[in-house]
């Protein structure tokens, strides 16, 4: 990048950790009990060894670590998975509409979640759950890039067919496991895709950040290759990249997160098609600026999806998988009149 194109993205950067830094202690204060933000500073300074002559009382420790924390952290990594997902997922197909639960790997997800709680494996070890729902997840994401890539050529308008008919599909087989299991099963899973951050433990998050994390560093590894891709498999395969191993990696990686995500939060639609398309109009198309700056937007939006959740109805709680919807769903809309206006249906 260019120095000055760099100053502007660091700048970027930089206010986009200062908003979500702020949109955290927010979260953390709000409630039915009301934490200042100068409490929960103390709190975190104090967990890492910093003691003040006035620490916060017990109970306000107690409700920041090991209540309200666990569930915005939850949030940030979530939130910063599926857009960074979603990010590279459109990048992949040259498809600003692609995105995990659009092309199905969301659905996949909940495939082997519901296995997973049908045939009591969920409950044999905690790390089971998760990764069920990544082999779900990678496995509709390369039935999909199956059926759209012929001869080594992936089509794009086959990548959104496809990914209907493996959702269709897959949604199929999860009704066909619902209806043999029993009725705390159904309530469990119903309960589960709706998308929610509630009762979040660290032991949970913890369990899939040493996967979670360095698939994540991987992705943002691609985002040169990703650029190439945007520009078109001749130009990339002229460049000297191997291009059908840098998309399998992309679409492994992609699916691994997005596996990951949902199987802490349940199926949060919307953030991966919702916050890249967004950001992507305000820093453009170069992967090496718009897949941080979307992962960083995506945590922001979901940590204030779940505090709207959290506050509009309360003591009431809506979930956040809703929350997106009700916003992602306008927005996916939106998106149809403006590319029927410009005229760029064929290109999709």
């Amino acid at each position: 990048m260019k120095r000055e194109r760099a100053g502007k993205f660091y700048l970027t950067i930089v206010t986009l950790a200062i908003l979500l830094c702020g949109v955290l202690i927010l979260a953390v204060g709000a409630g039915a009990v009301r934490i200042a933000p100068v409490s929960i500073v103390k709190v975190i300074l104090h967990f890492f060894g910093i003691n003040f002559k006035r620490n916060p009382e017990q109970k306000i420790i107690s409700i920041i670590m090991y209540v309200r924390m666990p569930r915005v952290v939850t949030a940030m990594f979530v939130g910063f998975s599926l857009a960074a997902a979603g990010a590279a997922m459109q990048g992949l197909f040259r498809n600003p509409m692609a995105s995990p639960d659009v092309l199905g790997v969301s659905a996949g997800g909940s495939l082997g979640a519901v296995i997973a709680i049908h045939s009591g494996i969920a409950f044999l070890n905690l790390y089971f759950f998760p990764v069920m729902a990544m082999a779900g997840s990678m496995l509709a994401a390369f039935l999909v890039y199956a059926l759209a890539s012929y001869r080594g050529h992936t089509s794009l308008l086959f990548v959104i067919i496809g990914g209907m008919a493996v959702s269709s599909f897959i949604n199929g087989l999860i009704s066909t496991v619902l209806l043999f299991s029993k009725q705390w099963e159904v309530s469990q899973f119903i309960f589960w895709t709706m998308g929610g951050l509630g009762g979040r433990r660290w032991e949970q998050l913890f369990m899939i950040l040493p996967l979670l994390l360095p698939a994540l560093g991987l992705l943002f590894f691609f985002s040169r290759d990703l650029n190439l891709i945007m520009l078109g498999e001749e130009q990339a395969v002229a460049s000297g990249m191997n291009v059908q191993f840098v998309k399998k990696m992309i679409l492994i990686l992609s699916a691994i997160v997005t596996g990951l995500s949902v199987s802490v939060s349940g199926t949060i639609g919307f953030v991966g098609l919702l916050i890249p398309h967004f950001f992507r109009l305000i820093v453009g198309d170069d992967y090496r600026v718009l897949l941080p700056v979307s992962a960083l937007g995506g945590a922001i939006f979901l940590v204030l999806c779940d505090l709207l959740g959290r506050v509009i109805l309360a003591p009431f709680e809506i979930r956040v998988g809703i929350v997106t919807s009700l916003i992602g769903a306008p927005y996916l809309i939106f998106l149809i009149f403006r590319y029927q206006r410009k005229g760029l249906v064929e290109t999709l």
